[in-house]
């Protein structure tokens, strides 16, 4: 027979199995758009702005509807309503975690962020308790957040008014505080580990929002195939993972079981204590993907949102001054600034909640699965299917008047008070573990340096395009220098 014959038979199989296996395993799946064999419809969604292609689709299928990754059906929830009724009311059968290939390389299904059963319910459990008991949400974590602002504005002040590029100071202040929390110390900003550890988490997020990372994670296949586009986000995992457990064996030779110093410590003594469980989960593999869990959503988010909510500041003059003129009348130009103002800076409050949700950080956030056959607004959801939420469709909900636009007043009633309606990273029982801490970073950074700084732009501000440059698992802003003028 004619090898081309051959051939052409062999696709023939191949497409009437993909259909087949796309058909049989479908259900009562929501309404979506044909997929296409193997492909699904990776052709009609735009890998460089997977979230604004699931918001055109849900004009045409409504708030909830599928979508075949490849060749896996993955179940889209659109808009605040789908959101809250599936991960709220719904919390536990929707708190899987979905599949996240490019991660499963490094994983293993180990950690908080990407692991499942009772790892990640016995990882989570741990983990918030953990931080709980040193400090989390309580007043000794303020007072290391206030130190370390201090230490921000010290770094910002070398400066000298010049113009500079602020991703690396403001990624250190985040950074050194889970640092803290998980090694008991921190770093001078000019270390040289320091210096390592921040670059190989920026570049990890970058990578992880590129187009060919979004192609990977649908066709899982061809990470095998073209390994080296990975190389360097493995290799980054690889190195923080030696980092991790070569502290961990620091640890481990003046452990004080009476006294555990830290989140590491902690772990260790978990460990000894369940050595004889035959289902272990607290290993030395674990306790390394758990700090790199704790970092990446420590660390990148909090700097990133730092990084944009300035430039948005430079691109609105008029918000900076109006910030300003409460620091002046709430705290003054003297005293640092505490959790406490916040009750009476309700400009503040809405400035950083509007930062949060324009920027739109993590558009799709990281995806859920559901844990059991579900029958979600008389659709059936098969066990183990990946769910995506918009959280875009949540941040521009028609609740915000013009949600396109930069405005702190859609945080602020008609008396100018704070007026909260909000969801920035997921809700449920998968939200971060440490959800208070980001937010009083954000309020006491950002505070501590409009009270001690004047912005200034290298450009006209009418000209400052606060486009992100990649927006995939999360939205990169665009590169910018400031000047940070002393008052």
């Amino acid at each position: 027979m004619d090898l081309a014959v051959v051939l052409v038979l062999c696709l023939s199989c191949l497409l009437l199995l993909s259909l087949w296996k796309q058909s049989s395993g479908k259900g009562k799946l929501p309404p979506g758009p044909t997929p296409l064999p193997i492909l699904g419809n990776i052709l009609q969604l735009d890998v460089k702005n997977i979230s604004k292609s699931l918001n055109n689709l849900s004009k045409v299928y409504g708030p909830v509807f599928t979508v075949y990754f490849g060749m896996k059906p993955v179940v889209v929830l659109h808009g605040y309503k789908a959101v809250k009724e599936a991960l709220i009311d719904l919390g536990e059968e929707f708190s899987g975690r979905g599949r996240f290939p490019v991660n499963e390389k490094t994983r293993k299904g180990h950690g908080i962020l990407f692991s499942n059963g009772k790892i990640w319910k016995e990882t989570r459990r741990f983990s918030l308790m953990t931080l709980r008991d040193f400090g989390m949400g309580k007043r000794s974590i303020e007072d290391r957040v206030q130190e370390e602002a201090h230490c921000l504005v010290e770094e910002l002040r070398k400066t000298n008014g010049l113009p500079c590029d602020p991703t690396f100071i403001l990624g250190c202040a985040p950074c050194n505080l889970i640092c803290s929390i998980i090694f008991q110390n921190r770093f001078e900003y000019k270390d040289q580990v320091f210096l390592n550890i921040m670059k190989m988490f920026n570049e990890n997020a970058r990578i992880l929002s590129s187009p060919w990372l979004q192609v990977c994670n649908t066709f899982p296949v061809l990470i095998d195939y073209f390994p080296g586009s990975l190389d360097k986000y493995l290799k980054n995992c690889d190195n923080l993972k030696s980092y991790i457990f070569e502290k961990t064996r620091e640890h481990q030779t003046s452990l004080d079981i009476n006294n555990p110093r830290d989140f590491i410590d902690c772990f260790l003594i978990k460990m000894e204590q369940e050595k004889h469980n035959q289902e272990l989960v607290y290993t030395a593999e674990n306790l390394a993907n758990t700090v790199m869990d704790l970092f990446a959503a420590g660390t990148e988010t909090t700097s990133t949102t730092l990084r944009y909510g300035l430039l948005l500041l430079l691109k609105h003059p008029e918000v900076t001054a109006k910030i300003q003129e409460e620091i002046d009348r709430v705290i003054g130009r003297h005293r640092s600034p505490c959790m406490q103002d916040r009750n009476h800076m309700p400009y503040m409050d809405a400035v950083i909640h509007e930062i949060q949700r324009y920027i739109n950080l993590v558009p799709t956030s990281i995806p859920h699965a559901v844990t059991q056959d579900i029958k979600f607004r008389n659709y059936l959801i098969p066990k183990v299917t990946t769910i995506l939420t918009s959280l875009t469709s949540v941040l521009h909900d028609v609740k915000f008047s013009n949600p396109k636009v930069f405005d702190p007043g859609h945080f602020l009633d008609e008396s100018g008070n704070f007026s909260d309606y909000f969801m920035p990273f997921s809700t449920g029982k998968r939200i971060c573990v440490g959800e208070g801490l980001p937010y009083m970073e954000r309020f006491l950074f950002l505070t501590t340096i409009l009270q001690k700084f004047y912005l200034k732009s290298v450009i006209d501000p009418k000209d400052i395009d606060a486009t992100p440059v990649v927006n995939g698992f999360a939205s990169v802003p665009p590169f910018y220098e400031i000047c940070f003028i002393p008052i």
